[in-house]
């Protein structure tokens, strides 16, 4: 069982005719919008997609899912988006694939949040995987050696031999941290330093996670 596409199809069934949904990135996401594309094909489903990412855009466009920005719509119904952790009280960390700041944009202007993963992503703390910070190029040495000092185990995000740059331009620095023991510390500490435009942490978020298990799909509701 491909527990991703698993997630992904049974997401797509919360897209209901005439909304405007956000269109995540990932590798399960990828499903999802896949999803999306056949029921528009078949069912005749009419809806408009927000991409997170030059991805998922693309990916919408070839399938597809008619697109709007998210300066072109009033608010998005709801998001479907993948995650790289999510902590047993539903704290999430997000990013891995680069478009940490275009989700979280489009996730603050929805109404509903939901965030599809594999059992695997499940943590009890966040932080074994590399928190993402994007960063401004300029002055970015400088934030590296910043978080070097305060023991955050900086790692410039590289592809292809380069600095990885994302859709937006930016760089990203990720934080290798073992266990994060205070997200919205961490968070806030982020959001205060000079340079950073946006971090992988997304705290009192999400309202629905569906979990692809061996057994079956998992779904919990209503968390915020």
């Amino acid at each position: 069982m491909n527990l991703k596409e698993d997630v992904g199809i049974k997401a797509a069934n919360y897209v209901k005719d005439g909304m405007t949904v956000g269109l995540g990135t990932g590798s399960t996401a990828y499903y999802m919008i896949k999803e999306i594309g056949r029921k528009i094909k078949e069912e005749k489903l009419n809806v408009v997609g927000v991409p997170t990412s030059t991805v998922s855009k693309q990916q919408a466009i070839d399938i597809g899912i008619p697109i709007k920005s998210i300066d072109e719509v009033k608010k998005v119904d709801l998001i479907i988006d993948g995650a790289d952790e999510i902590s047993t009280d539903y704290q999430g960390m997000k990013g891995g694939g680069a478009a940490l700041l275009f989700e979280k944009i489009v996730a603050t202007y929805t109404d509903q949040v939901i965030w599809i993963v594999d059992e695997s992503k499940m943590v009890d703390k966040l932080g074994e995987f590399p928190l993402p910070v994007e960063v401004i190029p300029y002055g970015q040495h400088q934030l590296f050696h910043l978080f070097a000092q305060k023991g955050y185990h900086p790692s410039f995000r590289m592809e292809n031999d380069q600095m990885k740059i994302t859709d937006s331009g930016h760089s990203i620095i990720d934080l290798n941290l073992t266990q994060i023991d205070n997200p919205e510390k961490l968070a806030k500490e982020l959001d205060e330093t000079v340079g950073v435009v946006e971090h992988g942490l997304f705290l009192n978020m999400v309202n629905t996670v569906i979990i692809g298990k061996q057994s079956g799909a998992q779904t919990i509701s209503n968390i915020r």
